[in-house]
């Protein structure tokens, strides 16, 4: 990160600790955990990847039969971020975009369980360059990147790279998964700090630490604004974004790691962006970081998760929840 020592070993005591092993997690009621997660684990191991390729996406069309409701709001979503396309072009992202879902259970397997030197063949660092330049200055970077459906990926990639992290973390609420989970997603030199803890994700960034965040989903109405994302004008968007930017003075660098047609991950964090960001503003901030969002979906928006009703929370609050969805 930089020549100082001091980040990493704060982040390392204040930073979420790793769920210890216990013999209570053996418990029959998590067998069902283990049982899963071990036959992925299996899967994405013996499997080449290309074989693996075809088995998440044809699970993704497998789920569409069961999925019903989740292919209605993909399709929606579709229809109001960009309402110049064809019932049928919307038709055919939300059919690409389902594939992809079932290819996220298939890389979130390879995320957590594959070796390192296994894991890097599919990487590409295509441009990180001004997340490097930050690092190597010693100054923190909120890593804003949306919510791909390869973000598992993308996450270990950065810190593969050399560019490892902090990651805003909600814990699961079953031990057994949140052993698996926690394990997974702090390799090679990846941290986590509870969504809740903003003083510490601040103190964090201010000691020139790399923090992942996400203000790409509709978080509610609370310390939101309503602006515009792709065609909708006014999009529940979070304003966490010009918080923390603004009491932590630190860089603001858009990322993503969208796989492409060969099967490898296009690696990327190019755009340092702070500079003309208004972060005083907060509804001006977030129409500004929700432009940037939108040209990272735009490098694949088939790979963006369409089944989150992004545009449910609606700016009148006497207007029903989630009506753009009846």
């Amino acid at each position: 990160m930089t020549t100082k020592t001091s980040p990493a070993s704060n982040t390392t005591q204040f930073a979420m600790t790793k769920p210890p092993f216990t013999l209570a997690l053996l418990h029959p009621k998590y067998w069902g955990v283990w049982l899963g997660f071990g036959l992925l684990a299996l899967i994405v191991n013996v499997l080449p990847y290309k074989i693996l390729f075809l088995l998440g996406r044809s699970l993704g069309v497998l789920g569409t039969l069961f999925a019903k409701k989740r292919v209605a709001v993909a399709t929606r979503n579709l229809e109001l971020a960009f309402p110049d396309k064809s019932s049928d072009e919307v038709a055919a992202m939300a059919s690409e975009n389902l594939k992809n879902t079932g290819m996220a259970l298939i890389e979130t397997g390879i995320t957590w369980f594959w070796p390192t030197w296994r894991f890097q063949r599919l990487l590409i660092d295509k441009d990180t360059q001004a997340l490097r330049t930050h690092r190597a200055n010693g100054k923190g970077v909120l890593l804003c990147c949306v919510h791909a459906l390869n973000l598992e990926i993308t996450a270990r990639a950065m810190a593969v790279l050399g560019i490892s992290g902090l990651g805003v973390y909600r814990p699961h609420s079953n031990p057994a998964y949140e052993f698996i989970q926690h394990r997974g997603r702090t390799q090679n030199g990846n941290r986590l700090i509870h969504r809740k803890d903003v003083k510490l994700m601040i103190r964090m960034l201010r000691q020139g630490e790399t923090l992942w965040y996400l203000p790409d989903h509709d978080y509610g109405r609370n310390k939101s604004v309503f602006v515009p994302f792709f065609a909708v004008p006014d999009a529940c968007t979070t304003t966490g974004t010009s918080i923390l930017a603004y009491t932590s003075r630190c860089a603001l660098v858009p990322g993503s790691g969208f796989r492409n047609a060969e099967g490898q991950y296009e690696i990327m964090a190019d755009e340092s962006i702070e500079e003309n960001y208004p972060q005083k503003d907060s509804k001006a901030a977030a129409a500004y970081m929700n432009r940037y969002l939108e040209k990272v979906i735009l490098r694949a928006p088939e790979q963006w998760m369409w089944l989150h009703k992004r545009f449910k929370t609606m700016e009148d609050p006497d207007v029903e929840r989630g009506i753009r969805y009846k």
